[in-house]
């Protein structure tokens, strides 16, 4: 979910218009339309609900997956009242390393400590993360918490950041490879698996890589697997795969034969649209401050119990970066380029 949203507003807002530089000017080929997309993103803050995830897992291990009631909610029918003494977690059935049904994914487990430094049940309330997943559980008050969202994701209140984490590169321990930048002479060595449209894109198009690399759907896909992309690696259909982190290194870490996971370099000074690290919130609906409130204490309370989480999952993780923003950054390189041609 994360990196679908980044790749949402990565490709559809912030870069929608036409830049032209040119002597000390600087021409957007904006129209009203565009304008209005422009704004809507500074509402939106950023992206990546990634997520969080970039393909979602076979739905043949799905038991069964109460369906939604479309009545609920209506005049005359009952409907939930949301209180402060449950942690109700909206989340995907089938979406490791994230979530399932059967509570086995790192988000859960993250759910599972915070419910109970709060002393209070844990519950799950479970629907595939397509489009309208937002208006079906947490806006529709069946459930409260969302576990993986960025920052400003506008449509709902978001706690401070509890952790960072980026997209990786990964190859067989036994090509010897020692992938280390985006223009290491061994990516150029054979085909390059990544997410299709992702932030990864922008770096490997600037290298000249992408002419020799192998698109994966962004787009979830309940006959596909999340680990595709780490099984087509172990299967040597690709050579190196760049993927979002918790979707590599989990993958890698469980998969048949010895692989090597490294953090990609950071590419978002170069080109916004390559942005590779995000950091990741707890959300709410909006209003909800005290219920936020709780949630922060005990992120703040367990952090190193989440930090340890996200080790036994393989989830890469480095420092969160404070008031980390894409529009700031979007600005910063215009400005840059502005006072390039002064």
């Amino acid at each position: 979910m994360f990196e679908v949203l980044i790749l949402m507003l990565l490709r559809t807002f912030i870069f929608s218009d036409t830049l032209i530089v040119k002597k000390r000017k600087v021409f957007r080929d904006f129209d009203k339309e565009k304008i209005k997309m422009f704004n809507q993103v500074k509402k939106i803050g950023f992206i990546v609900c990634l997520l969080m995830a970039t393909n979602i897992a076979h739905a043949d291990v799905i038991d069964e997956i109460p369906p939604l009631n479309p009545d609920e909610g209506r005049p005359g029918e009952q409907a939930r009242v949301p209180t402060l003494d449950e942690f109700v977690v909206c989340t995907d059935p089938d979406n490791m390393p994230f979530s399932n049904n059967k509570q086995e994914g790192f988000e859960d487990k993250i759910a599972a400590v915070l419910a109970e430094d709060l002393n209070v049940p844990l519950k799950f309330m479970y629907a595939f993360n397509r489009f309208g997943f937002l208006r079906n559980t947490i806006k529709a008050r069946r459930c409260d918490v969302l576990m993986g969202v960025p920052p400003d994701y506008d449509p709902v209140m978001t706690s401070k950041p509890y952790y960072r984490t980026g997209h990786v590169f990964v190859w067989r321990e036994e090509s010897g490879y020692d992938i280390t930048a985006w223009d290491s002479p061994d990516l150029k060595k054979g085909l390059v698996g990544t997410t299709d449209k992702s932030p990864t894109t922008v770096p490997l198009n600037d290298n000249g890589i992408i002419g020799n690399a192998k698109p994966y759907r962004i787009q979830r896909n309940l006959n596909k697997k999340p680990s595709l992309m780490i099984d087509d690696l172990a299967e040597g259909v690709i050579d190196v795969a760049v993927a979002w982190g918790p979707i590599g290194g989990y993958f890698a870490k469980h998969a048949k034969v010895p692989m090597v996971v490294r953090l990609t370099p950071e590419y978002e000074k170069v080109n916004a649209r390559g942005k590779t690290y995000w950091n990741v919130s707890i959300a709410v609906r909006h209003g909800e401050k005290k219920r936020l409130k709780m949630i922060e204490g005990a992120l703040e309370r367990n952090h190193d119990k989440i930090l340890k989480i996200l080790d036994d999952y393989g989830v890469p993780h480095v420092a969160v970066v404070e008031g980390d923003n894409i529009i700031n950054t979007y600005r910063k390189n215009l400005k840059k380029r502005v006072g390039d041609v002064k």
